[in-house]
């Protein structure tokens, strides 16, 4: 079986692993990947500039999804996973240009503790009477999907949307709360509601129901020790382009067409054309890991519904500006690993974080390094500012919201990094777990199509990974079965 892979990012890279896999175990396989920029790995990629270690891309991946994990380890890198420095976690939000800590007891957008959340200045008296109110919340059947935005605010009040969902989804998403999917987004949420009612009572269960698991197993187990608390995020040591570089290594270079985009893709009877500048070639399948706009656009002619589908999955553009800084040429910094910044504030960046602080031992010591956002749903005009004009906008924002004392009057900056990523990020808008059903039935009517990336099923790095290499072992696991057939 030939197969071509269309998309050089993670989750395509995972996909010409896996098939590498079952090549070299005697599968009848052959692959091909198609990348239409010079450079494999999509949004992962990290420089070193004088022992700092610089994400364009994402920084990290989540601990409690395994899949990312296990790759590094099955590829070597076992002793390159680092993580996050949780002993130090602190988060702060902007609200009217003064830095408020996330309080203590909130598990994502749920308050589950009394005293923290009613001394917080986070929240105006308003809101915490309302969050105090919501423990009296009955059970609501499930209505259908809806927004982040309608959820949170049904539950904590419009202040809790403006301070605690957008900034934090913003984050993770590059989203808008007012668009993203309740149901996909937040599925234990929506679970808790539909069984407790209040979001504050659910998730205080679910947390005594892992405490209580924890003990027993501590109790049966026989050193008597209770496990270690995981870190909730997990990067490499040498930056995310190790992960890269450790797939690119296992591959058959002769597989690979870099700076080459996929110009029409058609069915041939059983077959898939697939056409670049170097002409037409014959695929038996093929593995789509491009954004789903591009997916969308090369399937117009095959299955005008199904490329409708997904065009229409919207995505969210992002800029990360990199900034190293002589330590201790800066005041002291807040606590913490950085903030995050609300719409409401008018402020052009989303986030910032304190590199040197979420992940010990990628900073030389003496170096600072600060990682800001811009750009999401609301602000991907951004994109058209030139990097001179970013960097100068970054700086100004960190100088008014970390004040002088931090940066101090004709200290620059000894390194920027400007990396802008357009159209990157899918966005799980209201309906999407519908689209995407529709999707999976369109797909299933075309023999030897799969889909991995970001747009389906999760959009972090382990999310990505688990897609591609699924599509892989499924294509692999039907030419075994085909061959067998054969003789």
């Amino acid at each position: 079986m030939r197969i071509a892979i269309i998309g050089g990012g993670i989750a395509g890279l995972a996909a010409a692993y896996e098939l590498e896999k079952a090549r070299a175990a005697g599968a009848p396989v052959k692959y091909t990947l198609f990348e239409s920029r010079h450079r494999l790995g999509g949004s992962l990629a990290s420089e070193t500039v004088d022992g700092a270690v610089l994400e364009q891309g994402p920084d990290s991946f989540l601990t409690e999804k395994p899949a990312a994990a296990e790759l590094c380890r099955e590829l070597g890198l076992g002793d390159q996973l680092l993580p996050s420095n949780d002993a130090n976690r602190k988060t702060y939000i902007l609200v009217r240009n003064r830095l408020v800590a996330l309080p203590d007891g909130l598990m994502f957008l749920v308050p589950t503790k009394l005293i923290p959340t009613a001394l917080t200045p986070l929240f105006s008296l308003r809101t915490k009477v309302r969050m105090a109110l919501e423990l009296l919340h009955p059970p609501r059947p499930s209505q259908g999907d809806e927004s982040v935005a309608a959820l949170v605010e049904r539950h904590y009040g419009a202040e809790a949307v403006d301070r605690l969902a957008d900034p934090l989804l913003s984050g993770i998403y590059g989203g808008d709360s007012v668009q993203l999917s309740a149901r996909t987004v937040l599925p234990r949420l929506v679970e808790m509601e539909q069984k407790y009612g209040s979001l504050t009572r659910g998730m205080l269960a679910a947390h005594n129901k892992m405490r209580a698991m924890a003990r027993t197993s501590a109790q049966q187990g026989k050193a008597g020790k209770p496990a270690a608390p995981r870190h909730i995020f997990t990067a490499l040591r040498g930056g995310m382009q190790q992960l890269v570089d450790a797939l690119v290594a296992r591959l058959d270079p002769a597989a690979i067409r870099l700076a080459a985009p996929v110009q029409s893709l058609r069915r041939n009877g059983e077959s898939w054309v697939v056409e670049t500048a170097s002409g037409r070639e014959e695929y038996d399948a093929v593995i789509a890991a491009s954004p789903a706009w591009a997916v969308g656009a090369l399937l117009k002619p095959v299955d005008a519904q199904l490329a409708d589908e997904l065009t229409a999955i919207p995505y969210s553009s992002s800029i990360t500006i990199n900034l190293v800084y002589d330590e201790a040429r800066l005041g002291q910094l807040p606590e913490g690993f950085g903030f995050l910044v609300p719409v409401s504030e008018g402020r052009s960046m989303l986030a910032c974080t304190f590199v040197h602080r979420k992940f010990l031992g990628r900073t030389p010591p003496g170096k600072a390094v600060f990682r800001a956002f811009l750009g999401g749903m609301k602000r991907d005009f951004l994109l058209g500012e030139s990097d001179e004009a970013l960097v100068a906008t970054v700086r100004r924002e960190m100088r008014e919201i970390l004040g002088a004392q931090v940066f101090k009057p004709g200290v620059e900056p000894e390194h920027v990094q400007v990396t802008r990523w357009n159209r990157a990020m899918a966005q799980y808008a209201v309906g999407h777990k519908e689209r995407m059903e529709r999707i999976a039935a369109r797909v299933a009517a075309l023999p030897g199509l799969r889909l991995a990336g970001n747009a389906y099923d999760g959009i972090g790095i382990p999310d990505c990974i688990r897609l591609g290499r699924k599509a892989a072992q499924e294509l692999a696991a039907a030419s075994t079965t085909l061959a067998a057939q054969a003789h």
